[in-house]
């Protein structure tokens, strides 16, 4: 099942759901731009932006997202001191923009 029958699938069963969306990367990076993360206010999720531990940073931020109702832009790279506990040891950056759907 792709991603968008799945947000509907859960929109329809009352469940609030963001979808987090891979916009731009640098250097290595497991999953290229355009690669998307969908999260239930439950913290239940579908698809991937990276792996590891940056996929449970933005399924964390995402339940922040779902709560407030506004889109944040997220960067995780070498250039944070995070970098080795999220899983971007490899040199590579990413920045995901996670969103509400209605």
């Amino acid at each position: 099942m792709d991603l968008l029958s799945t947000a509907e699938e859960w929109a329809r069963e009352g469940r609030s759901v963001a979808l987090a969306t891979v916009v731009e990367t640098w250097g290595s990076a497991p999953r290229p731009v355009g690669s998307h993360l969908l999260i239930d206010a439950d913290g239940e999720f579908q698809g991937s932006v990276s792996g590891g531990c940056v996929e449970s940073a933005v399924v964390s931020e995402a339940a922040e997202v779902i709560a407030s109702g506004e889109p944040r832009l997220l960067e995780f790279g070498v250039a944070d001191e995070t970098a080795w506990r999220v899983g971007l040891s490899c040199g590579g950056r990413i920045r995901v923009f996670v969103e509400k759907l209605a």
